[in-house]
């Protein structure tokens, strides 16, 4: 082709056109990610985005969310809480992540309790939990919890020396009372000798070790709220069930004669021979998400009989190594063969369940509203003042709580997990690693020098 001044130009044109229109597409293509977002999570796991849990959760809640953080001029804390709760407002756009300076507001920190350095406040309908922990399990469930539809109100029996959810004794509950409370739920006492009905406000009913049996109007009026589909948390201690027996055939309970003795909490350095170590649980709502062991000291063992209507399974159960004392509780403590003593695994906690018709107008649609749920243990101080803070034992109560009250929503929910956290590998791998990053490549190393160091010597 014969290079002409017009052909020279025309290709001046072309080429300037497309520089031209080549940055007409970048320039399209940058306002495009201005307007529209798209992200993919490639990594194991899907660590990176929301659990299908929480974007249910957030499907549900219609109202705007306010999620304050308490964080320091701290840019890599603050890029942490923003990339947190970016994933949120992926799936929710009406969440407003706010930001406070604690030094510069110090009378709201102390107003609000806030403790520590980037703590967050989760505000929902006027409703708000605090949040110590940087993960998506920790934010969904304070999400879960202010966003609890009614009130719930737990009534603990009293006037026959049971624990009392406000008192402050080592023996009493006020310690767990005071965390009910801050979940949400209502906590109200009742005496039957002074109003001898339950109220219908009442979504469980807690009768928490008495120490003095119930009067027989007094059995009366429970039997007739579990046959109405009442709930019931029913915390026993050996020897003492409160004049129940009644209510215990109702469910097709026993109690093992004895305290349990648990020779594995010596390992811990427990010497209390009547303390009970659970450290694994069976598959169930309330005990889904407990990692540690939780403790009851001075506790006895059930036994169930199966009764038409209701379905139970073990909650709680100690671990072979245990059996039922029925000796002084003194000197040399063993297990008699041949004796009425029972060799573990025991029972310490049962859950029953059956369906139930007179389901609350307000939960009318819900399956779950329509079952009758009973949970007995063999001990009651697990929940008290002197052993709340062991182990598990806490979480343990709460999530008993909401279970029983029927918020199984409630029960801490799932983080996801990603399946290449870990590295496990072989004896014969660590071997080959460990040889070869010690030995063989120095060796190499060394053995090509000396032959580099050779050749070049010959020339």
């Amino acid at each position: 082709m014969d290079v002409t001044r017009k052909t020279t130009i025309g290709l001046r044109l072309q080429r300037y056109s497309f520089i031209i229109m080549f940055l007409g597409a970048i320039g399209l293509l940058a306002w495009l990610s201005t307007q529209y977002v798209l992200q993919a999570d490639w990594t194991a796991g899907n660590r990176n985005s929301l659990s299908t849990d929480s974007e249910r959760l957030l499907d549900s809640l219609k109202e705007p969310v306010v999620i304050t953080s308490f964080a320091r001029e701290n840019e890599a804390l603050r890029t942490q809480v923003r990339g947190l709760v970016a994933r949120y407002q992926r799936h929710k756009p009406d969440i407003t992540l706010e930001f406070i300076n604690p030094d510069k507001e110090p009378e709201r920190v102390r107003e609000l309790g806030v403790t520590m350095d980037g703590e967050l406040r989760v505000t929902y309908q006027g409703r708000s939990e605090r949040v110590q922990e940087l993960s998506e399990q920790a934010i969904t469930n304070a999400l879960l919890r202010t966003a609890r539809q009614g009130e719930r109100w737990i009534s603990f029996l009293s006037g026959h020396g049971e624990r009392d959810p406000n008192g402050q004794a080592n023996h009493d509950l006020g310690n767990f009372g005071a965390e009910l409370g801050r979940k949400g739920l209502k906590v109200q006492t009742l005496n039957l000798s002074q109003n001898p009905q339950i109220p219908d406000n009442t979504s469980l009913l807690v009768i928490a070790s008495p120490r003095t049996d119930l009067l027989p109007g007094e059995i009366d009026i429970v039997r007739q709220y579990l046959d109405q589909g009442g709930n019931l948390l029913w915390l026993t201690d050996p020897a003492e069930h409160g004049g129940m027996d009644q209510i215990a055939e109702y469910l097709g309970l026993s109690f093992l004669p004895g305290i349990i003795v648990d020779a594995t909490t010596q390992l811990f350095g427990i010497q209390n021979p009547d303390f009970v170590l659970v450290p694994e649980y069976p598959s169930h709502p309330v005990t889904r998400e407990l990692r540690a062991m939780t403790l009851f000291p001075h506790t006895e063992a059930l036994e169930w009989d199966r009764r038409e209507g209701w379905e139970g399974q073990p909650l709680l159960s100690s671990q072979s190594r245990a059996w039922t004392e029925t000796g002084p509780m003194a000197g040399d403590i063993s297990y008699d063969t041949g004796s009425d003593e029972r060799a573990g695994p025991l029972d310490i906690a049962f859950a029953f369940t059956r369906p139930h018709d007179n389901a609350d107008e307000a939960n009318a649609e819900s399956s779950v509203s329509r079952e009758q749920r009973v949970i007995v243990t063999g001990d009651g101080d697990f929940i008290s003042n002197a052993y709340l803070g062991n182990g598990a034992n806490l979480d343990l109560g709460l999530n008993i709580m909401s279970w029983l009250s029927n918020d199984d929503n409630f029960i801490a929910i799932r983080a996801t997990s990603a399946p290449d956290q870990s590295l496990n590998l072989s004896g014969t791998a660590q071997a080959v690693i460990g040889l070869g990053f010690l030995f063989a490549v120095p060796l190499g190393l060394l053995g090509s020098g000396v032959f580099i160091w050779l050749r070049r010597r010959k020339r």
